[in-house]
């Protein structure tokens, strides 16, 4: 009985004593923890690399869709291996992890194309035009953290999908009215030399001698909104050689607003308007834009197109100086016309040529956004900024639609 009390006594100090209580708790929670850690990080590596196939899937779909009306001999396998090709590429380096994986264990390899599927709807539309419906679904495998994989789990599979749409665009409607500077700094030279010219002087005993010599001759800032002009006119008329779905129409303006060309159907009356313009005078912009928002906003150019091609058309001005108008009512109104036309739904492009800030100031302000606006500092970029909005205007139209 003895030997019980005293067994008992051992164990109730055993039990009351606490030491080591935390290594046992801690040696219990270990592999909790190990778990936890091995999840986030497992976690943050499964972000990133869907965030990159996501890209990559997203890539494929635009590339696929953007040569399916870009391309003459286009065919769907070829956009489908195309759309391929754009995956493998941008996740190229998860792919050689696999492979090195595979090549270890002696097992075959992770196959990226049995996972990736893309399907091509076609959707015929008005005039011959088409829509392409792209779908990508795509996966990839990634290997875990060795800390998952002691749980028994060793690769993870990621899945993601995307969808672009394009249209043949030779065939999208529209109206574009130029708004265009000929104030009497449209005379002044530009930076590009175009040749050299002969000259004579006076020269010698007391200038009473003539001498001849040579100096550069420079491109006039009229005949460069000329050239410019004739560049977006011109991929306008490849786009659309018949005239079928393009309308032009221009006003000038120095410090008056001059006598518009009225809207016609392709480039060649706009062109010779443009061709035939002179640069004098002071700025007013004001009635200018407001002669080209009125043309635009009403029903005229929608019942145009409907008679002739059976579409709605989108809406341009091309806005362009370069130089500040006279007075700041002058300003004032014009940016009253700016927002007029974009809230009626008509795009604003404009172009600051070798423009002062209060002109830069003007058509960043008028313009539809920051990819409506343009600085050109001399001929080349003017040039580069019309033929970009003819491309915009002509554009297929290729975009994401997941």
């Amino acid at each position: 009985m003895r030997i019980f009390r005293l067994f008992l006594g051992r164990l109730k100090v055993f039990c009351g004593d606490k030491a080591g209580n935390l290594a046992i708790i801690g040696a219990l929670s270990m592999p909790v923890g190990l778990a936890a850690v091995g999840a986030a990080l497992d976690l943050a590596t499964v972000v990133s690399v869907k965030s990159k196939l996501q890209t990559a899937a997203d890539a494929g779909a635009v590339a696929a869709a953007a040569y399916l009306v870009n391309d003459d001999n286009a065919t769907e396998e070829k956009a489908k291996e195309l759309a391929k090709s754009f995956i493998r590429g941008q996740v190229g380096s998860e792919l050689s992890l696999l492979a090195d994986k595979a090549k270890k264990e002696g097992e075959d390899g992770f196959d990226l194309d049995s996972c990736t599927s893309v399907t091509i709807t076609p959707t015929p539309g008005y005039a011959n035009s088409v829509t392409y419906d792209v779908k990508v679904n795509t996966c990839i495998e990634k290997q875990l953290t060795a800390l998952n994989v002691l749980l028994g789990h060793d690769m993870e599979t990621i899945f993601v999908k995307s969808s672009a749409q394009s249209t043949t665009a030779t065939h999208n409607a529209f109206s574009m009215y130029l708004v265009l500077d000929r104030s009497g700094s449209m005379a002044w030279d530009t930076t590009k030399a175009i040749g050299e010219e002969t000259y004579t002087y006076s020269c010698g005993y007391r200038n009473r001698y003539k001498c001849t010599g040579t100096r550069t001759v420079y491109l006039k800032k009229i005949d460069a909104l000329k050239q410019a002009a004739a560049q977006l006119l011109a991929v306008i008329d490849e786009a659309d050689p018949d005239g079928l779905y393009s309308r032009f129409a221009a006003v000038s303006y120095n410090s008056s607003t001059q006598t518009p060309q009225d809207f016609s159907w392709g480039t060649s009356d706009v062109l010779a308007y443009v061709n035939a313009l002179p640069a004098d005078g002071g700025t007013d912009s004001s009635y200018a834009v407001k002669t080209a928002y009125q043309a635009l906003s009403g029903t005229s150019e929608d019942v145009a197109h409907k008679a002739k091609n059976g579409q709605k058309p989108d809406k341009y001005i091309v806005f362009m100086t370069d130089g500040d108008n006279n007075e700041a009512s002058a300003d004032t109104a014009t940016k009253n016309w700016c927002d007029s036309a974009k809230a009626s739904g008509i795009e604003i492009y404009t172009v600051a040529f070798m423009a002062p800030d209060g002109g830069k100031s003007l058509l960043g302000y008028c313009a539809s956004g920051s990819d409506h606006y343009f600085e050109a500092e001399d001929a080349d970029e003017m040039a580069a900024a019309f033929k970009y909005i003819g491309e915009k205007a002509t554009d297929a139209t290729t975009r994401l639609t997941h």
